[in-house]
């Protein structure tokens, strides 16, 4: 049974005070028509018009107006460091992999085949644990599917 449902968001900054948080991946947090639980066990249908890309620190928007705040889960990550980071960065988004760029190290996801390419072009990597938040693509705000303008 679904407790409440949320048809619009709002992006970090825009809204204050929350009843309750969904924490979610970074794939979890892409998403249009689907049932999510809170971390009060609340069910939220999510019901937008359009797949839309959550970051930490949204809010989805219930009938009522109350928000709900978004929040990034841990998940398994790369951590790459040393060599020209860069070059490394320039690399990684040649191959269209989601990267949060920080300034001593950047962060991908699991991806045995990227982490060897790095490693072979001089980078250390680690594997962690982490809240994921890469940056958002260059034509709209979170993930873009292509360079219409």
């Amino acid at each position: 049974m679904v407790d409440f449902t949320a048809q619009s968001h709002l992006h970090a900054g825009q809204w204050t005070a929350a009843i309750d948080r969904c924490v979610m991946t970074y794939d979890e947090r892409f998403l249009r028509r689907k049932v999510v639980q809170t971390a009060g066990g609340h069910d939220v249908l999510v019901d937008f018009e359009h797949t839309v890309s959550l970051g930490h620190g949204d809010a989805l928007v219930l009938e009522d107006g109350r928000c709900i705040e978004i929040c990034a889960a841990n998940e398994a990550l790369i951590a790459i460091s040393g060599g020209d980071l860069v070059r490394l960065a320039w690399h990684i988004g040649n191959r269209h992999t989601p990267c949060q760029i920080e300034p001593d190290r950047l962060l991908i996801q699991t991806n045995h085949v990227m982490q060897d390419m790095l490693e072979k072009l001089g980078a250390s990597t680690e594997n962690v644990t982490a809240p994921f938040t890469p940056e958002g693509g260059a034509y709209g705000h979170g993930r873009t599917h292509g360079h219409a303008h």
